[in-house]
């Protein structure tokens, strides 16, 4: 970035100057002026300006990374790339930007640039969802981006498959750890054993983007109050064909099922977005929305297909079953329930008997009260099975 210099000298001496995260070179009759927070520097002539400047190389290569190879030209590539290494997210460009995001408070408390590049050349990590950005700058101001799973944070480098292209993202987004396809793509089941060793800006956002479709700009939108929410009422009132079935599932009776809807998908340990739908403009659910990073901004097609399903069984009349059982035997029947519910199955160990959803106590449960047709307790479904 030896360039950086010349670039600065001809901003300065046009229009306003630059300006960007606490430091001001503007041009006057007087000669150049520099001021950063610590201290102002009056009457310089352009070679004073240079010689200068080379006590203040940060504040220089900073104004020539976010002005010269990130530019404004995609506000929120600058947003986010500003974000992950911990800028003032709302400093928009040369004119101290837009002011307009929703975490101006944290803004405001962001580092000088002499304390974000010490931090810098160590190494700056954020969490997007399962994904870890690493970004770290070198004597000359440039930037690089790692990219790996979140959960990998400790892992060495060597022992990751690495990946230079962002759209090699796209295949790693598309099966689980066990090669099952991967419906949801912001699903909390992103396998990992990869890494992206040496991105530059724009590859990091691409890559991102390759595996949170629209993370970035909802999350953008979200900061400058423009994230347009498509509520449950919404979404499902514009379904058409086999799924529009859901509609009829909201009978005027409250909102209790779109809360199991909610809980049931959008849980924190189901999807890596934050969910900001409600039932509608008036309503809101019961159920808590979660922390994810970024903002989901209407029902994915997971919870509508889900749903769909949902809204035929919900829609089926109760009838009274009666089965004996001990009292170990209903706790093993919640156990099991909660570990399929939390995919915990594959958790439990084959010795481990004590664990109700252990497979032998299955199978011992299954034996003892299945019938040959698989009825619990003998007892048919149906009432028509007995004739």
């Amino acid at each position: 970035m030896g360039h950086h210099l010349d670039a600065l000298v001809d901003a300065a001496a046009t229009g306003d100057g630059v300006s960007l995260d606490g430091f001001t070179v503007s041009r006057s009759d007087d000669g150049f002026r520099l001021e950063t927070a610590d201290s102002t520097l009056n009457g310089l002539t352009e070679g004073g300006l240079r010689e200068a400047l080379a006590d203040y190389d940060d504040y220089a290569t900073n104004w020539y990374f976010w002005s010269e190879v990130v530019g404004e030209s995609s506000p929120q590539r600058r947003a986010f790339l500003r974000w992950v290494e911990g800028a003032s997210v709302d400093a928009g460009g040369d004119d101290g930007g837009d002011g307009d995001g929703d975490d101006s408070e944290n803004d405001g408390d962001a580092a000088s640039v002499p304390e974000r590049y010490d931090a810098l050349r160590d190494g700056v990590s954020r969490e997007w969802g399962q994904l870890l950005v690493t970004v770290t700058v070198d004597d000359h101001g440039e930037r690089s981006y790692e990219l790996r799973h979140a959960d990998e944070v400790d892992a060495d480098r060597d022992d990751l498959d690495p990946y230079r292209e962002p759209l090699a993202a796209r295949q790693l987004a598309t099966y689980d750890e066990k090669g099952r396809y991967r419906p949801l793509k912001t699903g909390n089941n992103l396998a990992g054993g990869w890494v992206f060793p040496d991105l530059d800006a724009r590859d990091l956002v691409e890559t991102v983007e390759t595996f949170y479709p629209a993370s970035v700009p909802n999350w953008y939108r979200e900061r400058r109050g423009e994230l347009d929410v498509a509520h449950w009422e919404d979404a499902i009132g514009r379904q058409t064909g086999m799924y529009s079935v859901v509609k009829t599932w909201n009978r005027g009776d409250g909102h209790e099922h779109v809360d199991w809807v909610a809980e049931a998908c959008c849980d924190d340990s189901q999807c890596v977005k934050r969910r900001e739908w409600q039932y509608d403009d008036d309503t809101d659910l019961d159920v808590d929305g979660g922390d994810g990073a970024f903002p989901c901004r209407e029902p994915c097609s997971v919870v509508i297909a889900a749903s769909r399903k949902w809204t035929r069984l919900e829609g089926e009349g109760t009838q009274t079953y009666e089965f004996e059982l001990t009292p170990s035997e209903k706790e093993q029947v919640e156990d099991i329930i909660e570990a399929v519910a939390d995919d915990r199955t594959d958790d439990i160990r084959e010795g481990d008997v004590y664990e109700g959803a252990n497979r032998y106590r299955a199978r011992f449960l299954r034996a003892k009260l299945f019938d040959d047709e698989g009825n619990l307790g003998g007892v048919p479904t149906d009432a028509s099975d007995d004739e």
